[in-house]
């Protein structure tokens, strides 16, 4: 009887260990949209998994050693933004003037204080920028010439236009253009060739973002978000993804919020601030939430796309309505998870 008792206590403690909150934890997407198996060659597919694994591995070791949230979102997403295969930074999209216009945004849980930049042209990471306007200036969002003064104003690296370039995005302009009766623009001077994700990287349509959530071992959570925006974008354009409210958000009192996807509607529907109202005024699960918004609001309006989210309590959600997402995750005592079709947990 004591040896059942005693088995029955220690798998009691087993379950209960397995069970505990995490103390830190990271989860990252590299955009949603049309992303099936039939399209993705194994060489693609390959190589968007190990460029997920690259990135949460580097945040969850920034975590891990104790370091901060924000800290961890923007050593992240420096390696998005820098891989061709992705829809910012280097490998972002065009505008319809033939010009890469990037946005960024990054808001801390702990103080509700957050940072943005629209339109920038030459800062090589613009989430880096985006923490700079946060922490070093009294505003909350830079656009254009201005913000790129800011950022070579505050010291951080700066780089020629052409450095942007990709030549895959500059095809998919060509097409863009043609298909809309609109002129082709000038090649840009300056571009770099040859293109390193010629041949690997995937189009998922208009919902390429980067963003990364987490949670770090002092319990606050952050959320950062990275886009070129989409092909042939004119005016001006700008999306959710440095919307404070819309394609970022995060909140020690409920979750941290990174979106991508048609960026429209995640403004008009306040996507990542609704997702966390309902966590903290609802007392919904994570995963409930995200669902209630993305499944169903943003599903009943017409947009598509998906969101991460991380909560205080160590919760992790994703959901979308597109065929993919290129999303992971990892946290204390879980292993890394990747994943990118619809039928992938």
């Amino acid at each position: 009887m004591r040896v059942l008792t005693l088995a029955l206590a220690m798998t009691a403690l087993m379950t209960s260990q397995a069970l505990a909150a995490p103390k830190w934890a990271i989860v990252v997407h590299g955009g949603a949209g049309v992303i099936e198996r039939s399209q993705l060659t194994p060489e693609q597919e390959a190589a968007y998994r190990a460029a997920m694994t690259r990135a949460t591995e580097a945040g969850a070791k920034v975590l891990e050693a104790g370091g901060g949230a924000m800290d961890a979102i923007e050593a992240t997403i420096h390696l998005l933004e820098d891989d061709p295969l992705f829809n910012a930074g280097r490998g972002a999209v065009f505008t319809a003037e033939g010009r890469n216009e990037l946005d960024a945004a990054m808001m801390d849980g702990r103080t509700l204080k957050a940072g943005a930049v629209a339109g920038v042209t030459r800062t090589r990471h613009p989430i880096s920028l985006a923490r700079a306007v946060m922490e070093k200036s009294p505003h909350v969002m830079l656009i254009g010439a201005g913000a790129d003064a800011f950022s070579k104003a505050e010291g951080l690296e700066q780089v020629d236009p052409g450095y942007f370039f990709t030549e895959r995005r500059w095809k998919s302009l060509e097409n863009f253009a043609r298909a809309n009766n609109l002129p082709v623009p000038a090649r840009p001077a300056g571009a770099k060739t040859p293109d390193s994700a010629e041949g690997l990287a995937h189009d998922e349509g208009k919902h390429g973002t980067v963003g990364v959530v987490a949670l770090d071992s002092q319990g606050n959570v952050a959320a950062g978000t990275s886009t070129g925006g989409v092909t042939g974008k004119r005016w001006g354009r700008v999306g959710d993804s440095p919307i404070i409210g819309a394609g970022t958000y995060a909140s020690n009192a409920s979750c941290a919020v990174s979106a991508t996807g048609t960026g429209e509607y995640f403004i008009r529907l306040t996507v990542a601030r609704d997702i966390c109202a309902l966590v903290e005024l609802k007392g919904l699960s994570l995963q409930a939430a995200a669902d209630e918004v993305v499944q169903k609001k943003l599903t009943a309006l017409g947009g598509d796309g998906g969101v991460i989210a991380v909560a205080p309590d160590g919760q992790i959600a994703w959901s979308y309505n597109t065929s993919g997402m290129y999303r992971a995750s990892m946290a204390e005592g879980r292993p890394l998870s990747v994943g990118i079709y619809k039928d992938e947990p």
